[in-house]
């Protein structure tokens, strides 16, 4: 329950002011999906930067360098790992070989522990199941599609991931969560959030004319490198393990009667809760929640129609 968003401004169309302005709207537009912590990654002079405080993300004060002209971002609803310890937080800092990275995470890792045990990746203090992702990744020999794939293969759960190297390449592996991604052309721009209609709504505020954007299909088990040129590289990763223990791609991995009996790690909090906590920003109630319920819709569908208004 957590939104992914960034701004890609590989034309240098936009001034550092004109960045924050729209890296402000965009991110305070993905509050839908998360409150509780808020993050973004970028470089200058070759130097990866983490920037991420426990707090919504219009409440953040947003200062870009004037060559900072990538930005990662991510708004985080907690579901493990709590957000008053900024490390919980996303991004996450991680390296392999002589690159050092920025990773991201919208979903939910069910094996964490699992991995962590198969693999015996050492221990830390940051106690959000997304990090198993940055540590897998580090037993990797470089950052490429061949080591992403690996590693989102042996993934359960849900999970779409952005990542930011310090060579200013934008990577996303796309599992079963969503990603929108527009470009416009002429400026050499990318804007991206979790969904469409995070992204129209944070584009419909934001006071600049771009032109008209193209949306960028990526589809699930598609990764796709944007170069620091904007040109994009495109590869796939099997969905076999990430199906082979959900339901209908919701990340738990046994078939269940009763949803309420599967609760993240540490919140005690079921998917039930959570979209009950979160009806109240689309303009739904709790109980709008129970009486679809009782009406035979799950849970997915649930959640699918408060972002894309639709049942699936």
């Amino acid at each position: 329950m957590c939104c992914l968003f960034g701004i890609l401004d590989y034309g240098n169309t936009l001034t550092v002011r004109q960045r924050t302005k729209v890296l402000s709207i965009l991110a305070s537009s993905c509050e839908v999906r998360g409150t509780d912590a808020t993050g973004i990654a970028y470089n200058t002079e070759s130097r990866l930067t983490i920037y991420k405080r426990p707090k919504a993300a219009h409440k953040m004060w947003f200062r870009l360098p004037m060559d900072a002209n990538v930005i990662m971002g991510h708004t985080r609803m907690t579901t493990q790992g709590n957000e008053k310890f900024n490390q919980n937080n996303h991004p996450f800092y991680g390296k392999v070989g002589n690159t050092s990275f920025a990773l991201a995470h919208n979903g939910m890792l069910m094996n964490d522990d699992e991995l962590q045990k198969k693999y015996r990746l050492p221990k830390t203090n940051i106690k959000t199941d997304s990090y198993v992702a940055v540590q897998l990744l580090e037993r990797q020999t470089d950052l490429s599609f061949e080591s992403m794939a690996k590693v989102a293969e042996e993934l359960e759960g849900s999970f779409t991931f952005s990542m930011l190297d310090n060579a200013n390449n934008v990577y996303f592996v796309k599992g079963n969560n969503p990603l929108c991604l527009y470009y416009w052309r002429e400026r050499n721009l990318y804007i991206y959030a979790s969904t469409e209609e995070i992204l129209k709504a944070a584009l419909v505020r934001i006071p600049y004319n771009f032109g008209i954007a193209e949306s960028i299909k990526i589809n699930e088990g598609d990764m796709m490198k944007i170069s620091p040129s904007g040109a994009r590289e495109t590869s796939q990763f099997s969905l076999q393990n990430l199906y082979a223990y959900g339901y209908y791609g919701y990340p738990y991995r046994y078939f269940l009667d009763e949803w309420d009996d599967v609760e993240p790690k540490e919140t005690g909090r079921s998917y039930k809760d959570i979209l009950k906590s979160m009806a109240h920003t689309f303009g739904y109630t709790a109980e709008d929640v129970d009486t679809l319920l009782a009406e035979g819709f799950t849970l997915q569908d649930i959640e699918d129609f408060f972002y894309e208004g639709v049942y699936c």
